[in-house]
């Protein structure tokens, strides 16, 4: 099994609603995306799959969500957008790009800060 891995980043806002404490106002992060992919063999390349595919799926997410407001994305309209919700968001879009089984996504971390993130996988 090969782990291959993209790392990307947006920028947006949110808050947590009924959180009790600073979160709970208006705030912003960089948000760094780790997107983790798992290959059982190479092509005739030597590659699992192209970066650059990779990075151009994820890409259009990363569009989705840059320089916006995350309470008002519709996928977080009935729950804050923690870090452990966009991550859990990111991997369930992604999943239909790699539904497996030669390829498929194995995790998606968020981190809002170099020290503070989640990891979401099935």
């Amino acid at each position: 099994m090969f782990e291959i891995f993209i790392k990307t980043q947006f920028s947006a806002a949110h808050r947590l609603v009924d959180y009790p404490g600073d979160c709970a106002r208006w705030h912003g992060h960089n948000w760094e995306v780790t997107v983790t992919l798992g290959a059982q063999e190479l092509n005739a390349l030597g590659l699992a799959v192209d970066f650059r595919e990779v990075k151009q799926t994820v890409g259009s997410l990363m569009a989705e969500l840059d320089h916006s407001d995350l309470n008002q994305h519709p996928a977080f309209a009935a729950i804050n957008p923690s870090c452990e919700v966009v991550a859990r968001h990111l991997y369930q879009a992604l999943k239909p790009h790699y539904p497996g089984p030669d390829l498929r996504v194995l995790r998606v971390q968020v981190c809002e800060t170099p020290n503070a993130g989640a990891v979401y996988f099935e």
